[in-house]
């Protein structure tokens, strides 16, 4: 079962070529009754990286969520070319859908190289075997939520998250925007680094805004509250596989105006860096009459 839905994963990232710089991808049903942010991302990349050369890696990618996907429609990836250096590629890629964009990216690509070495050091966590993954709500507990939640949650992923600071989801208590959490892929998939970078993107949306409700006590099961992300922006520094355990450190500098800012780290777990995420999200609370 884990390696039909990391299949499924796979050939959703596996976009069809319609021209040299037009592609098109498909969408699975998360429970969110829109497009997965971290699907789009992950598309875009795919279809950027179809458009450079095999020793050009993708370094960084800039993204601006525009609307809301329909998981009923195709979407379409149009790729500009925008510079061709010596050492460097730019891509420039709009996701759309009906007519409209859903989502601007820029990316960008680069010859590996030797260079000067230095990173942050990894936090001092319990390794993911020493933790439990978080247990499955009871039918009691789902049925006191939205329905939307209840969707989300009935959903299998391919991807295992195992907490280090578990949080109530039902009932959250205010804490520090911090946290920590152990996640890979949940069955091996090919060699190919492209993949596993269009992965990392696909996961890296998962739990990131999140960490900016954690000083409100309230959670995107909280019923008046609308979340969504905004934009996104991701580095690789270094080789990983998303089919091993990598952690990922979250913190939140700042929240206001409905919006809340995150931060993330990830590591390999023998403490290499291997990537960074900024994401800005809506953190709205809907009046009681909505």
């Amino acid at each position: 079962m884990k390696e039909a839905h990391v299949g499924e994963l796979v050939d959703l990232l596996d976009l069809e070529r319609l021209e040299d710089n037009l592609f098109r991808g498909q969408s699975r049903d998360i429970g969110t009754h829109f497009v997965f942010g971290g699907q789009v991302l992950g598309q875009a990349l795919s279809a950027a990286q179809q458009t450079v050369d095999s020793t050009r890696e993708a370094h960084s990618l800039h993204a601006y969520f525009l609307r809301a996907g329909d998981i009923n429609a195709p979407i379409v990836y149009n790729v500009e070319r925008t510079r061709d250096g010596g050492t460097f590629s730019s891509r420039r890629v709009v996701a759309i859908q009906h007519g409209q964009p859903i989502l601007n990216g820029s990316i960008s690509f680069q010859v590996p190289e030797q260079g000067f070495e230095h990173q942050s050091s990894m936090p001092e966590v319990p390794m993911p075997e020493d933790l439990e993954p978080m247990p499955p709500l009871s039918p009691e507990q789902l049925a006191q939520l939205p329905t939307k939640i209840q969707r989300w949650l009935g959903v299998d992923t391919p991807i295992e998250f195992r907490h280090v600071w578990p949080q109530d989801r039902l009932h959250p208590t205010k804490r520090p925007p911090i946290q920590h959490v152990w996640f890979r892929v949940t069955a091996r998939i090919s060699d190919s680094p492209a993949l596993h970078r269009s992965m990392l993107a696909y996961a890296s949306d998962f739990n990131l805004i999140g960490t900016a409700t954690l000083p409100h006590g309230i959670s995107y099961y909280t019923d008046r509250v609308q979340m969504a992300s905004l934009d996104h922006a991701l580095w690789f520094h270094r080789p990983f596989r998303v089919d091993e355990w990598l952690l990922y450190s979250f913190d939140s500098p700042t929240a206001q105006g409905a919006r809340g800012l995150a931060r993330g780290q990830i590591f390999s777990r023998d403490g290499r860096l291997v990537a960074s995420t900024v994401q800005e999200g809506l953190i709205r609370l809907r009046p009681d009459s909505q």
